[in-house]
């Protein structure tokens, strides 16, 4: 399969319009994908992604590998653990005045790390709509695709994968698992120390907050436009204080210590110490049963009234000393090829953000093909997708959470 095929020349410009004063990856003139394409080769790219899943951190590895062999881009994943650091920096490269030639080309980002970017002017673009897989990606369908935690994309960040919050449980230990956050709450109480949630800014452990939030608020709405002031964000947040207070109690270490991330709770359930993890990605339990990570017992579960849902993205930023191989990566991330094995749980479980419609009939029978796994719930019983809250709220929510109950 030819990903980033060079017969593109003609299918798209690269727009003139950049951020905080940046030039173009042209200097202003008008580039097609070819021209785009040639200047890639032989670039080495710095991408800046979050280093926290092994099999993650593999399919990274196979990404540069095709990249090396189709284009001879030099790929380096820099791991980081939270993307705030990586805006920080760029930010920082901004304010020195060193607007070209920075140190992150790539980044792998989330709706709240977007938004401070495109508030700080620190992105380059629009770019996605001069790639040429860009046209496969299901912006009709999948609305997530083009708003980020309620902030247009407006073409500054590439799609590359669908993510929907769920919970996996050893169904060894349980045999109904909750449908709903107060069941969730009652199974606590009724198991202690059997669940818990990790610190934030731990995005999953941010993520059960916004979670619980949504379903104690009684107008969501509201929580998709920015927070206006302190009255409106305590009177909003005083349901889900009140309802940590009554479960931590109940949770791992009663509540006194929360694990550091992500892996060191999924690493609990691994160990038999909690019955309960959390997942922002559907076929995340199948991948891990794959490869050891967890017990084949390990199953999968959603609220009824659904879960918060959104799109993961890849962006420029705008001082990027390699804006044409970042372009080829983003293009590359969302070709067929790559989010076929992405969707597969041998390799990640993530799930795609292409229309299958739209592809050739050998790229759907690609698709078609893939064994989602044995802890993989089928699209239909992964109830309703919430809208994250806008940005605002988070970050406000995560710095009195670490005031209320940090270490």
């Amino acid at each position: 399969m030819n990903v980033v095929s060079k017969t593109f020349g003609a299918l798209a410009l690269v727009s003139s319009l950049f951020w905080g004063g940046a030039t173009s990856v042209s200097q202003a003139e008008e580039l097609n994908w070819q021209e785009i394409a040639a200047k890639a080769e032989g670039q080495t790219l710095y991408w800046n992604a979050w280093g926290g899943s092994e099999k993650i951190n593999d399919y990274i590895a196979w990404v540069g590998q095709r990249l090396d062999q189709q284009y001879s881009i030099r790929l380096t994943h820099v791991k980081v653990t939270d993307t705030a650091d990586v805006v920080s920096r760029v930010l920082a490269e901004k304010t020195a005045g060193k607007n070209e030639g920075g140190s992150v080309d790539l980044v792998w980002i989330n709706g709240e790390n977007f938004a401070s970017m495109k508030q700080h002017q620190l992105l380059f673009g629009p770019f996605t709509q001069s790639l040429p897989n860009y046209r496969f990606v299901d912006i009709e369908n999948k609305a997530t695709t083009t708003v980020d935690f309620t902030i247009q994309v407006e073409g500054l960040e590439a799609p590359w994968g669908m993510a929907k919050f769920n919970f996996m449980y050893d169904s060894a230990h349980i045999n109904t698992p909750p449908t709903s956050l107060q069941e969730l709450s009652d199974w606590a109480e009724k198991h202690p120390g059997r669940f818990t949630y990790p610190a934030p800014p731990d995005y999953l452990g941010s993520t059960f907050l916004k979670q619980a939030l949504i379903d104690l608020t009684d107008k969501e709405d509201t929580l998709r436009s920015p927070v206006a002031n302190q009255a409106e964000f305590d009177e909003k947040t005083k349901p889900l204080w009140q309802f940590l207070d009554r479960l931590h109690p109940e949770l791992w270490r009663s509540g006194k210590q929360f694990p550091v991330s992500s892996s060191a709770q999924q690493q609990l359930l691994d160990d038999g110490e909690v019955d309960i993890h959390l997942s922002f990605n559907p076929g995340a339990a199948s991948a891990l049963i794959e490869s050891g990570e967890l017990p084949a017992s390990v199953r999968t579960f959603t609220f009824k009234d659904g879960t918060i849902g959104n799109t993961h993205f890849v962006a420029i930023p705008y001082n990027s000393s390699h804006k044409e191989a970042a372009m080829v990566v983003a293009n590359f991330l969302m070709s067929p090829e790559a989010q076929a094995r992405k969707q597969d749980p041998r390799y990640w479980g993530d799930d795609t953000v292409l229309a299958i419609d739209k592809l050739s009939a050998e790229d759907r029978s690609t698709f078609d093909a893939i064994e989602l796994g044995i802890a993989t719930l089928p699209p239909q019983d992964l109830g309703p997708t919430l809208l994250e809250p806008h940005p605002s709220w988070m970050e406000k929510i995560e710095r009195e959470w670490l005031k209320r109950y940090g270490q």
